[in-house]
């Protein structure tokens, strides 16, 4: 078990503080600078393509866009986590899997799952299935370059699992804030979270914030950096993490992604490495 450090309530406020000083910086460029951006702009990601409807990838960043996927289109985001170095355990493997589907324009519903993850405990390995939470998602206000899209989301876990946990745990319910916008070629996702967290009969409340932006490398090569934050109330600590990825759209609906994620505090996990693909099927359900 690592040292646990504690926050002092101001250090949490200046963290937090800055996070959402970042985003403002974001949302709020001078419009002469940004008309000389948008103008170089590449086309959205998300657009309808001459190949057909484009993928909106969550993963691999902790942050999820506030924009919808296609309406009538089922998208699969899957992939598998390695981690080391956390408080309960010395590392894990875990395949996680999510489902998205957009019945309507401002309206779409998400299934999240970790169907396996293989932990080392010292002195044995946990082979456990993960928990599995149901949600939507609907936008409240919808935007187009630098004006954001701002949506809010909720999810249920039924069912807890059995595996070991990441350095900011689980919840049984889960509020959210999305906000993004394009500003240029630069792509940006800040989400505000709330946490409803168990430890047998005690109920606590875990705050979340996240910064992902996100540009263009080369050709269908993209980058993306990310900064995020959780209380974890039942420790009396912070969990933080720096997190790089790439990503490469083999086609419009297909998307790999790789990368890692490092935490900076004593209660973070201290290394996690990734790899997945996000596959839009390119037929309508509906």
């Amino acid at each position: 078990m690592p040292i646990q450090v504690h926050f002092f309530p101001d250090r949490r406020a200046r963290f937090s503080g800055v996070l959402c000083l970042l985003a403002l910086i974001c949302f709020l460029t001078p419009a002469n600078a940004q008309k000389e951006a948008d103008d170089k702009a590449q086309p959205d990601s998300r657009a309808q393509t001459d190949e057909g409807p484009a993928a909106n990838p969550g993963r691999p960043t902790v942050s999820t866009p506030a924009a919808l996927t296609p309406v009538g289109y089922v998208q699969f985001e899957s992939g598998v986590l390695v981690a080391e170095h956390s408080g309960e355990f010395a590392n894990r493997t875990g395949i996680n899997e999510v489902i998205k589907f957009a019945p309507a324009k401002r309206l779409q519903l998400l299934v999240s799952a970790e169907p396996f993850a293989s932990s080392d405990l010292g002195d044995h390995r946990s082979k456990d299935a993960g928990g599995v939470a149901l949600g939507f998602q609907t936008v409240l206000f919808s935007g187009e370059g630098r004006k954001p899209t701002i949506s809010a989301s909720y999810f249920h876990t039924v069912y807890d699992g059995t595996a070991t946990d990441l350095d900011f745990g689980s919840s049984k319910n889960s509020a959210l804030l999305l906000i993004s916008a394009d500003l240029g070629k630069f792509h940006v996702d800040t989400n505000y979270i709330f946490n409803e967290q168990l430890d047998t009969s005690v109920r606590r409340l875990q705050l979340g914030q996240t910064l992902s932006i996100s540009h263009p490398v080369k050709g269908k090569l993209g980058f993306t950096e990310e900064l995020w934050h959780f209380t974890q109330p039942f420790l009396r600590g912070d969990a933080v993490g720096a997190l790089s990825a790439l990503n490469y759209n083999l086609k419009p609906n297909l998307v790999i992604d790789a990368g890692f994620n490092r935490g900076v505090t004593n209660t973070s996990t201290r290394w996690e490495f990734f790899a997945g693909f996000t596959y839009l099927l390119p037929k309508k359900l509906m």
